[in-house]
């Protein structure tokens, strides 16, 4: 059996070898091939194995059940959805170019996990857990994109009436159901149109100001 980690809360167990650490996210890998090609209540965990190329028994070495490495999936999925440090990664200071990198961000890995996003919004529906988790990445986007908010109005560049938060869910909100309209549920709208739009809303909303005169509108405001 392979070294691991205990878990905390008898949750997933964690390896500690490098061998360890390769089967678990061939195992994560390979549950993402199952459900997506067999949904969530079809997926079936001897599926997952032989898709990783393990035996059945090496699954419990990581995962407790079928529930548990798809919470695993989730996480995964999350952690790749939230672009965590944009700035810091790409350079970009103006607002307007932030806006238009993380909406972008955003929509191209919306595409590459459509189908699982389709899964997981099915899963939630019916597993108060995958709800919690759900509610959990919504209110990450939404604490994300509150704190860019927060800093723009601390530089005069953002409507200082709105709630950060507030504004950051309806806004959050607005992007991903739109991917969720157009990646999953194929409605046809060109991908630099759906973009631009969303852009647009967003500075809109904000009421963006240039910095270097904060006391002139937004462009469309």
């Amino acid at each position: 059996m392979a070294a691991q980690a205990p878990a905390a809360d008898g949750g997933q167990k964690q390896p500690i070898t490098p061998r360890g650490v390769r089967t678990r996210n061939a195992l994560v890998a390979a549950a993402r091939e199952v459900f997506e090609r067999d949904g969530y209540l079809d997926a079936r965990i001897t599926d997952i194995s032989k898709a990783a190329h393990v035996a059945s028994g090496s699954f419990y070495t990581y995962f407790n059940s079928k529930e548990e490495i798809f919470q695993a999936l989730v996480e995964q999925v999350q952690e790749e959805m939230l672009h965590p440090h944009l700035r810091e990664r790409t350079g970009i200071t103006d607002p307007r170019e932030l806006i238009d990198a993380s909406n972008r961000e955003y929509l191209r890995a919306y595409k590459k996990n459509a189908r699982l996003m389709a899964l997981f919004e099915q899963v939630a529906q019916i597993d108060e857990q995958f709800m919690a988790l759900r509610i959990e990445r919504g209110n990450a986007f939404a604490r994300r994109n509150a704190k860019l908010i927060r800093t723009l109005q601390e530089n005069g560049q953002a409507d200082t009436s709105l709630d950060p938060l507030v504004t950051a869910h309806a806004l959050s909100v607005m992007v991903s159901r739109m991917a969720y309209m157009v990646f999953v549920l194929g409605q046809r709208i060109p991908y630099e149109r759906l973009v631009t739009t969303l852009n647009t809303i967003w500075e809109n909303g904000l009421q963006l100001r240039d910095p270097a005169n904060p006391a002139d509108p937004a462009p469309g405001a």
